[in-house]
């Protein structure tokens, strides 16, 4: 992957330094893989130039294994795409879209042809795929502002590791398996404390319009699959509202599995594994738990 990267960092270099943005690279040297090099160049440098009318300052490219899958993404650390250009993309990516969109001046072709790339890349039986995307949760994340993190390892010992030592990607960091996180320090932006007060009073009535806060739950309970949302398939299997003891699936959100009061361990886990077998029946398609589960149930 190292010959890739090189060749996607000199090809922007002129024109990033030119607008004064910085583009990171993060992704292991000795990684191997399997792909048409001169398409997924073409595929980067599109990401990269949407990127740039995006970004504040920063561009970076992540290269992971994740499970059997190569992920590679371009993240920026603005404020998001504008609705219209993710709803836009959709209809690109899947070839619906014609001629010019004109509450993005684009005319989707770059989108399209990323995605007909990435579904020409196939990898034990699975294809591949392209998301547009606005990464975290109301625009931000974790990493974003996370400077490190104290661990303990699972033999005991106190660790502490950088944002950098984590190879955050989506829904996944390379945190040590056992490691427990006991404490972090993060770096902060300033700004005026209405504003600040304002968009946490937004973020908090948007999390209650769209999900359980009120209820017992784990937090969202499966990934999203590449190219779908979980919470739409397991919605289309019929499972909203269904219930196995004291565990239901959320009325409000159906990626939340509740504690309606005396559920337990054991209920919970069957229930999930009963939706990823209507999912899976329904869609022929794989839902991942995306809550970690410890110990035995009961």
């Amino acid at each position: 992957m190292g010959n890739l990267i090189e060749q996607v960092v000199a090809a922007g270099r002129v024109l990033l330094s030119s607008k004064g943005i910085t583009l990171e690279t993060d992704f292991d040297p000795a990684l191997i893989w399997h792909l048409d090099e001169d398409l997924i160049i073409g595929v980067l440098g599109h990401a990269i130039n949407n990127a740039i009318n995006y970004t504040n300052d920063k561009i970076r490219i992540t290269i992971v294994k994740v499970e059997q899958d190569l992920e590679i993404r371009v993240e920026d650390n603005g404020r998001g795409y504008p609705a219209a250009m993710l709803a836009a993309g959709v209809s690109a990516m899947s070839g619906a879209s014609a001629g010019v969109n004109f509450l993005t001046n684009s005319t989707g072709l770059g989108l399209y042809f990323s995605s007909e790339v990435a579904k020409m890349h196939k990898h034990r039986e699975r294809t591949g795929s392209l998301r547009l995307e606005n990464g975290g949760a109301y625009g931000g994340e974790v990493k974003d502002i996370l400077v490190d993190c104290d661990v303990v390892m699972r033999d005991g010992a106190l660790a502490t590791l950088s944002v950098e030592d984590l190879h955050y990607s989506y829904r996944h960091s390379q945190l040590p398996d056992g490691a427990i996180v006991v404490g972090a320090r993060f770096r902060g932006v300033p700004g005026a404390a209405d504003a600040i007060q304002a968009e946490m009073d937004r973020i908090s009535a948007a999390r209650e319009a769209s999900q359980p806060l009120r209820s017992k739950t784990g937090g969202s309970t499966f990934k999203n699959p590449d190219g779908h949302k979980a919470w739409q398939l397991v919605d289309e299997a019929g499972c909203r509202g269904l219930q196995i003891g004291g565990a239901q699936v959320s009325e409000k959100h159906t990626n939340f599995l509740i504690n309606t009061g005396d559920a337990t361990s054991a209920e919970i886990e069957a229930l999930g594994d009963e939706v990823r077998q209507r999912v899976k029946a329904k869609s022929g398609i794989d839902l991942h738990w995306e809550i970690q589960r410890v110990g035995e149930t009961k």
